[in-house]
């Protein structure tokens, strides 16, 4: 008598499986989400296949679908690639439906594009679409059932769907509720293969979880080609797309869009927006700092207030904690500021992230503009990396860096070419006696 498989605990957050109940996921440390499912149940083993030799294989260069959003097209290299699967995670409201309707609009006036809804109505994706407008040559399907999605797609092959959402499809051959690890794996398994073997570019929108990451197992992320991650606060206008992974373009690019009344609207110049700056404010500085092939000019604010705690705070909004409090270190070591008794906060203005070490800088010039109580020249911006010596290094293509901030009409730009950072900040802060 065969022997019945037994029933495993999986983590919901990061799906780390158990033959029993634990309180505390062993993998994430998460506590209380260790749910039991019934073991899936495995299907007739595929007969053999004879494999290929590579140099009889016919590679056809497929050409990329444009999605009609420049922003989108921008952060996925060039546009959507024939027969990808492309993960889009953000927080509830960020407006993921709302950028993936705009481009299945688009889409729809050459090539049929399909919208696979599970979180909303027919009706209510209607009145979305008829406040962006453009949306007419959409076709739409409401349906959960994985088996259903999946053979609508092989019968139909629209050359781009959108699956809104993917934690909402379950399957009747998996013995858990709709969202759960074992069904959001299938769901992604099964989308997978039908976009490759029909030719389905397909998206599929992701919750997040409470840190900011794609829920569902980390096996989702490797399933797909591209992971875009939808960021900004749903109470702000402006939105932050970027590319986690992509196998078929860079991961360093950026879209900007802006969040009005017919939808989200692609921000080409996205400098003068986040690069504005009022004369005479103490405490902010201009940055220029590169995402993927596009210069960004940046506010980084600061504020320097003195503390009674035993251990002063360094707090970062946009930028690395961990860099900050190095910027904070050298700043009290190499430029004599008193910093030690005092908290010390930064923010990027309009919600961006900071990655890279050309801002260093910048961050320095808020810091130090806020501590001595001065503000910064007019029309100056600055960019490069701090090291721990004092010493300011060199930022990758500063010619970029330097066009940008021409063209914003900055009259002073401070880079690496100053030795040292006591130097730097003699120069930008318009008190240059101390």
């Amino acid at each position: 008598m065969a022997k019945a498989a037994a029933i495993q605990h999986v983590c919901t957050e990061c799906g780390t499986a158990s033959g029993r109940w634990l309180g505390r996921c062993p993998g994430c440390g998460e506590f209380g989400t260790m749910v039991a499912e019934a073991p899936v149940p495995r299907g007739k083993r595929d007969a053999a296949r004879a494999p290929l030799r590579l140099v009889d294989v016919v590679a056809e260069e497929s050409e990329r679908i444009p999605t009609g959003v420049p922003e989108l097209d921008r952060v996925l290299g060039g546009g959507l690639v024939p027969a990808s699967l492309v993960l889009v995670g953000g927080e509830p409201g960020v407006g993921k439906s709302t950028l993936l309707l705009n481009a299945l609009g688009a889409i729809s006036r050459e090539r049929r594009a399909l919208l696979v809804t599970g979180e909303e109505s027919v009706a209510q994706v209607k009145l979305r679409a008829t406040r962006i407008g453009g949306c007419d040559g959409v076709e739409i399907l409401a349906e959960t059932e994985l088996d259903a999605v999946c053979a609508t797609l092989e019968r139909e092959q629209p050359a781009v769907c959108v699956i809104d959402s993917v934690q909402t499809l379950w399957s009747q051959e998996i013995g858990s509720a709709p969202g759960s690890v074992s069904q959001v794996r299938e769901a992604a398994a099964r989308l997978l293969r039908v976009a490759k073997e029909s030719g389905v570019a397909t998206f599929l929108v992701g919750h997040v979880t409470k840190d900011g990451s794609v829920a569902g197992p980390r096996v989702l992320e490797h399933l797909v080609d591209c992971v875009l991650q939808f960021e900004g606060d749903r109470y702000h206008a402006h939105r932050i797309l970027r590319a986690v992974k992509n196998r078929f373009g860079s991961t360093n690019e950026l879209g900007v869009f802006e969040m009005t009344g017919a939808g989200l609207v692609g921000v080409p110049d996205p400098s003068e927006i986040f690069g504005r700056t009022h004369g005479g404010e103490i405490g902010a500085a201009v940055t220029c700092t590169l995402e993927g092939t596009r210069p960004l000019l940046l506010e980084i604010q600061a504020l320097v207030a003195p503390t009674d705690l035993a251990m002063p705070r360094r707090v970062g909004t946009g930028v690395d904690p961990k860099r900050l409090a190095m910027i904070v270190a050298v700043l009290s070591r190499h430029a004599a500021l008193p910093l030690g008794a005092a908290d010390v906060f930064v923010n990027v203005a309009g919600g961006v992230r900071i990655d890279e070490p050309g801002a260093d800088l910048g961050i320095a010039l808020a810091i130090a503009s806020a501590a001595k109580g001065v503000p910064v020249r007019d029309g100056l911006a600055a960019f490069g990396e701090i090291g721990l010596t004092g010493r300011l290094r060199p930022a990758t293509q500063a010619d970029r860096r330097l066009e940008e901030c021409r063209k914003f009409g900055c009259e002073t730009v401070l880079g690496p070419g100053s030795e040292t950072l006591r130097t730097a900040l003699q120069a930008a802060l318009a008190d240059s006696a101390n």
